[in-house]
C-alpha cells in the first residue's frame, strides 16, 4: 500500500520564513538599492550615470557625494530632520496619552461592547484621508465650529504662550494645527496594538497585586503598564515612523514654519528636479528611522537574553 509523505517541518519553516524575507528583499530592499543608486549618481539632462564603467579592460568607480556634502554643510536640511523628528515625537506622545485610557477602557469593556468600540476606532479608515484632513482645514479657518470654540473658550491665548500659534485666533496653518492633524490621523495606529495587548492581559495578576496590598494606581503603574509595554511600543513605532516623512497633513495643515522632510522631497523631485538631491534625503530619513530602531532590537534581544 503506498503512503503518502508530508513534507518535512525543516521545508515547511523554511518556506514560512522564506515568504517575507522575499518580500522585504523585494519591496523595501531593492527599491532603497535603486534610491541609494541615484543618490550617488550624476544627472546628464535626464539620464543617470553609471556608477560602476568599464573602460580600456579597467573599471572605473564614479560616485558622487556632492549631495550628502551638501546635506552637511545647508542647515536648512538639518532644521528641517530636527523639525520632522520633533513633531513626529510629539505627535507620537500625545497619541500615547489619548490612546491609552481609550485602549484600556475598551479592553475592559464588556464582551458584547468591545467590537462596537472598535468599529467607532476603525470608522475613520472608512472615509479617505485625505477628505479627513481637509475637513480640519474647515474646521480650523476663521469661521470653523472648532476654531470658533477654541477662540471662545480662550485656549487660543494658552496655544499662543506655548507657541504653537503666532497670533491670537490664527490656528491655522501653525504647529498647532499640524500636529492636531498628524494625531487625529494616526491615533487610531496607536489604540489598536494596545487594545491587542491590554485585551490579553492575565487579569489575575491584578488580583494577586491587591491581595499583596498594592492600590489600583499602584497595580496599574507596577503591573499594567509593563505588561503593555510590546503594546506600546508597536504603536509607538507605526505613529512616529510615517509622522516623520509625513507630506499631506504638513501641505494642508501646516505653515512656513512647519517645513518637514516629505515637502523637501517633494520639492527636490518635482520642483528642482534634482534627483541624486533628493534620494540623498530619503537615504538619510530611513537610516534616521532604522538606525535607532535597529539599535533598540538589539538592546531587547539582549535585555531578554539576560533575564532569568
Amino acid at each position: 500500500m503506498a503512503t503518502m509523505r508530508l513534507p518535512s517541518s525543516r521545508g515547511g519553516r523554511l518556506a514560512v520564513i522564506a515568504v517575507p524575507f522575499a518580500f522585504l528583499i523585494a519591496f523595501f530592499l531593492v527599491p532603497f538599492l535603486i534610491v541609494g543608486k541615484i543618490s550617488l549618481s550624476e544627472m546628464d539632462g535626464t539620464v543617470f550615470k553609471d556608477i560602476l564603467s568599464w573602460n580600456g579592460g579597467a573599471i572605473t568607480v564614479n560616485i558622487n557625494l556632492h549631495s550628502y556634502a551638501f546635506l552637511a554643510e545647508d542647515a536648512l536640511y538639518l532644521k528641517t530632520y530636527l523639525a520632522s523628528l520633533k513633531y513626529a515625537l510629539v505627535t507620537t506622545v500625545l497619541c500615547l496619552g489619548i490612546g491609552y485610557p481609550f485602549a484600556y477602557f475598551m479592553a475592559r469593556a464588556r464582551a458584547t461592547a468591545q467590537p462596537a468600540l472598535l468599529m467607532l476606532v476603525m470608522l475613520p479608515f472608512w472615509t479617505s484621508f485625505l477628505l479627513r484632513v481637509y475637513a480640519w482645514r474647515g474646521l480650523l479657518t476663521e469661521g470653523g465650529w472648532a476654531a470658533e470654540l477654541i477662540n471662545g473658550l480662550g485656549l487660543d491665548q494658552v496655544l499662543l504662550a506655548l507657541g504653537f500659534i503666532a497670533s491670537p485666533g490664527q490656528l491655522m496653518l501653525t504647529p498647532f494645527s499640524l500636529v492636531l492633524g498628524m494625531t487625529y490621523t494616526y491615533l487610531p495606529f496607536m489604540i489598536l496594538p494596545l487594545y491587542g495587548n491590554l485585551s490579553k492581559m492575565d487579569l489575575r495578576l491584578l488580583e494577586a497585586a491587591a491581595d499583596l496590598g498594592a492600590t489600583p494606581w499602584v497595580a496599574f503603574w507596577r503591573v499594567t503598564v509593563p505588561m503593555s509595554k510590546a503594546g506600546i511600543i508597536a504603536g509607538s513605532m507605526l505613529v512616529f515612523i510615517p509622522c516623520v516623512g509625513e507630506y499631506v497633513i504638513p501641505e494642508l495643515l501646516g505653515g512656513p514654519e512647519t517645513l518637514m522632510i516629505g515637502r523637501v522631497l517633494w520639492d527636490e523631485f518635482f520642483a528642482n528636479n534634482d534627483w541624486p538631491m533628493a534620494s540623498s534625503v530619503a537615504v538619510v530619513m530611513v537610516l534616521l528611522i532604522i538606525v535607532p530602531l535597529a539599535i533598540f532590537n538589539k538592546y531587547q534581544a539582549e535585555s531578554q537574553e539576560a533575564r532569568p
